[in-house]
């Protein structure tokens, strides 16, 4: 029998609470709608309170809530459910003594990386990861609640919206290798100072780096030579990626094609050739920031490259599917979770070096949190698009109506205010062969877009 993740005893040391019936629990929760039996549920306070789920938590199997309100059935009380977490989450770390930890950030891209970590991890050993985009205050002590005391190896999502959000998290997280993918205009609007400041709030993440840690930092970003002095005066050694001539891993070559990408990159002065399943350029970069953290990591290359090989695009992050329409069918490459001016940028680019038999479409709703700058940054979008050679453009959103006066006549697909609306002129304007892109922020609702369009999906 597998042994319990936490027991009501255990809880009530961690948290500093005191239990009211003795349970195992054998998960952590705080979404009554997807817990799992033998989880312990806990009924965070926020725009609804979590108390008022207990029951059905309870319903669907929660061994245990953890409370700071009288409820019904088997609990740990508590004065502050979330304090509660971040202890408990706290004291996951210290128990899994022996668990080498990693932890991601950057403006684009840590999702991805995060999830192809994961994979070379899960090969590896006992190994322990953030699921979803669980990246934030609650998320992060989730995460290590969640943690089992044998874990050999964990990875980390860090996320923020703010200056002050990374570093108390990765203070809490204590991570042994720290990435941050690239540093962009990316929430800028919550940055008085621009980009300088998102670069500074992305450095937080070394502020809770264990002495002699690992920093993978990307060599090409305009922000690494700040990067890399705030990480060695954090007592880090640093392993750079990137084009640049003296990455620790340089990309030489990404190649395209069906299915996937070839990479040619030198590795430690070692030539390294390996496929994946990802075509977008933006994952010749993503590739080596992974390779750097597992080798940090304690995972052997040959691992490394074979959980590569086998990682696909998550879905809403480049993921494609047929879709059938009348007379054959069309490719839809689904980057509907998020969007930013770098990834967008580099979806088309993606997206320009594909053969395609039929057309180029791309169907893009707004980019949020841009500030002053958003209305500029849209309309930027018109050079990218020509130079992926881009046929039609299908635009949603009051920002994306600045790209739409950028574009000429002949690329103009159709503009609709939202992304509702815009769906059906787009799923009427594709044919077989045609490959149609859709992009946006998660605000803007793009994956509203995408789903339309896959309903023919093959």
């Amino acid at each position: 029998m597998a042994k319990p993740l936490w027991t009501s005893d255990q809880i009530a040391a961690a948290t500093g609470g005191r239990a009211t019936a003795g349970f195992t629990a054998s998960g952590v929760s705080i979404d009554s709608r997807s817990v799992e039996h033998g989880d312990l549920f806990v009924a965070l306070e926020g725009a609804r309170d979590g108390h008022e789920f207990v029951p059905g938590a309870t319903a669907l199997g929660a061994a245990g809530a953890l409370a700071s309100k009288p409820i019904a059935g088997p609990a740990v009380m508590v004065a502050d459910t979330f304090k509660a977490l971040e202890k408990l989450g706290e004291t996951a770390r210290v128990r899994a003594s022996g668990a080498l930890r990693g932890a991601v950030t950057g403006s684009v891209g840590k999702t991805s990386v995060t999830r192809a970590v994961e994979a070379g991890l899960r090969l590896a050993g006992r190994a322990h990861a953030s699921v979803k985009s669980y990246n934030n205050h609650i998320g992060v002590p989730l995460t290590l609640a969640r943690m089992p005391a044998d874990t050999e190896r964990a990875v980390f999502e860090i996320g923020m919206n703010h200056a002050g959000e990374i570093g108390p998290l990765s203070r809490m997280v204590r991570p042994h290798v720290v990435a941050i993918t690239t540093v962009g205009p990316v929430h800028i609007e919550n940055f008085p100072d621009g980009e300088a400041g998102v670069a500074k709030a992305k450095a937080e993440i070394f502020e809770g780096l264990e002495r002699g840690g690992a920093a993978v930092l990307n060599a090409d970003d305009a922000w690494f030579p700040m990067l890399r002095d705030t990480a060695v005066a954090a007592g880090a050694k640093v392993m750079s990626f990137g084009a640049a001539s003296d990455a620790h891993a340089r990309l030489v070559s990404f190649t395209p094609r069906a299915g996937g990408a070839d990479v040619e990159a030198m590795i430690g002065g070692e030539t390294v050739r390996y496929s994946l399943l990802q075509a977008g350029v933006h994952w010749g970069p993503n590739s080596l920031c992974v390779l750097l953290m597992l080798e940090a990591m304690g995972v052997d290359r040959t691992t490394a490259l074979q959980a590569l090989a086998a990682f696909a695009p998550l879905e809403g992050r480049g993921a494609e599917r047929q879709v059938a329409v009348e007379g054959g069918a069309f490719t839809l490459i689904d980057e509907s979770y998020n969007a930013n001016p770098i990834s967008m940028a580099a979806a088309l680019r993606s997206l320009g070096n594909r053969a395609v038999p039929g057309r180029r479409i791309v169907a893009l709703t707004d980019m949020l949190e841009l500030g002053l700058d958003g209305p500029k940054f849209h309309a930027g979008l018109a050079d990218p698009i020509a130079g992926a050679r881009v046929d039609e453009v299908f635009c949603a959103g009051p920002l994306m109506a600045h790209l739409w006066e950028a574009l000429p006549l002949n690329r103009r697909g159709g503009y609709a205010g939202t992304a509702d609306e815009l769906a059906p002129l787009v799923a009427g304007a594709v044919g077989p062969g045609d490959a149609v892109m859709v992009k946006g922020s998660n605000g803007s609702r793009a994956g509203r877009i995408a789903a339309v369009l896959a309903g023919g999906s093959v």
